[in-house]
């Protein structure tokens, strides 16, 4: 239904006027022929605070989570159908879990929780005045407080042309393209003609050495080197060439200098090139021109994967022209220490739609963990009767986990380095813990995945045909790869 004026005078006025079959707190408009999503009811004479999340990854689905008992109706939007489990994905680009392994509906996880209504549909405008959410069909949604929690998307950093010619990994879609360039790149190659375009087809280049990077890197190895066995006649899978090109002075540059460099010894005992302090300045359908110490260096790929950047969504600009915050080159918005935007305590940002410094000056790093906690910090709030929180937020460091390699990771908690087996161990128990939702149950996805560390991935099933995977074929230099003076 149209929400109520608010019982505080003070409070911004809203448009519309009551109808009971309508969703609860919901739906308003600046004219009565505006569309109205449906469905539930509010009890008449009785306000019942209505709370938007706009977003349903991490941050959003615990902030819901901890409204569930709440005295107040929430409506949950997202642009998608499903939950990602991001730290997974390059296993479902590899071939290593099936889609609906690591991605679980957003209704499936909140089915459970009767004052939650799930909207599929895309934030598009914000009416901060009025208290109002407007949807890419025009759809108003009223609320006492807002949560905006819609996360990040790949960033090239102003060169937009490169999406046109690599892989991104940051969506389920993103996964499936992968996984069918990748393995239709060795479909190319045992069909090439000649050993040039073969050796082109076989050499995939990563762009980015952070977790993303290195453990799609090491996995792209195990695959080749495990993977693929006499499957195939002409070609011999294990003489794939993996290059990960970073432009930092060392890869995985969140984890200490130790083990920083423990990655990168691994990455290269799999047979992963390494190649740190090369800066991408040019990519094409046919590979990718990167700086080094001056000189440009060319290296003919056929399949270019880009895990260098992400920005915050575009709503997130939307929302700081709206409410008059200010936001970084990122896209992601300046909030306050208790998570709130200047001037607006009932507007929460967390997550990666956000900036917040940290102890020492330091922003908060883009991880799962300081969403989830966001969320629960201003979604506890809420639950006490608050429009957001108003106390400063405090982020309990649970560390940073990367897989490396064949049942090996590394591992830095709160000062504790740990790598190895044991790091790998921890690495699979933090997220078998926070992959309770997905669909399939933590057994299933445990098989596939230590299946998949052994070279032996259950999903390399590729849809359609190779149409989608060959690129305009232009001339290729000796060896793959080609340094100016």
């Amino acid at each position: 239904m149209a929400a109520e004026q608010s019982q505080n005078d003070d409070a911004p006025a809203r448009a519309g006027g009551t109808a009971a079959h309508e969703l609860p707190g919901v739906s308003t408009s600046q004219n009565d022929d505006a569309p109205r999503a449906r469905g539930g009811h509010r009890p008449a004479g009785k306000h019942r605070r209505h709370i938007v999340i706009v977003g349903g990854g991490f941050g959003g689905l615990a902030a819901a989570h901890e409204l569930r008992h709440a005295d107040v109706d929430v409506t949950l939007v997202d642009r998608t159908h499903h939950h990602l489990f991001q730290p997974l994905l390059y296993q479902v680009a590899g071939g290593g879990l099936a889609a609906g392994e690591c991605a679980t509906p957003i209704r499936t996880a909140l089915r459970r929780n009767s004052n939650i209504t799930v909207l599929m549909g895309e934030a598009t405008g914000l009416d901060a005045e009025r208290r109002q959410l407007v949807l890419d069909r025009g759809e108003r949604l009223d609320y006492d407080s807002l949560i905006v929690a819609c996360g990040a998307e790949t960033s090239y950093f102003g060169k937009d042309e490169w999406r046109e010619v690599s892989c991104g990994l940051k969506t389920l879609a993103d996964a499936l393209d992968l996984r069918n360039r990748l393995y239709g790149a060795f479909e190319e190659a045992e069909r090439a003609s000649d050993e040039t375009e073969q050796r082109e087809w076989m050499r995939f280049v990563v762009i980015g050495g952070g977790p993303t990077g290195v453990e799609l890197a090491g996995e792209l190895r195990i695959i080749a080197q495990h993977g693929m066995k006499r499957g195939f006649r002409k070609i011999d899978p294990r003489n794939a060439q993996v290059i990960l090109l970073d432009a930092g002075e060392r890869v995985t540059a969140a984890f200490s200098e130790r083990l920083s460099g423990k990655v990168a010894k691994e990455l290269s005992s799999l047979g992963v090139t390494v190649r740190e302090g090369a800066r991408v300045t040019a990519i094409d359908a046919r590979g990718v021109t990167a700086s080094v110490n001056g000189a440009d260096e060319r290296i003919d790929a056929r399949t270019v994967i880009w895990a260098a950047g992400v920005q915050a969504v575009g709503f997130s600009r939307v929302l700081a022209e709206a409410t008059g915050a200010s936001a970084d080159r990122a896209g992601r918005v300046q909030i306050e220490p208790d998570l709130t935007i200047a001037g607006h305590p009932e507007i929460s940002a967390i997550g990666d739609t956000s900036v917040l410094e940290g102890p020492g000056g330091k922003p908060f790093p883009g991880l799962a963990t300081v969403a989830i906690q966001q969320a629960r910090h201003a979604a506890k709030a809420i639950h006490k009767g608050a429009p957001g929180a108003s106390t400063p937020f405090r982020y309990l460091d649970k560390g940073a986990l990367a897989v490396v390699g064949r049942g090996k990771a590394v591992c830095e908690i709160r000062g504790h380095e740990i790598s190895g087996r044991l790091a790998f161990f921890t690495y699979l128990t933090v997220h078998m813990y926070y992959l309770g939702g997905v669909r399939g149950g933590r057994l299933k996805v445990l098989i596939d995945w230590i299946s998949a560390r052994l070279g032996n991935p259950q999903n390399q099933v590729m849809e359609g045909s190779l149409a989608g995977i060959g690129r305009t074929h232009v001339g290729a230099d000796d060896g793959g790869i080609t340094r100016s003076p």
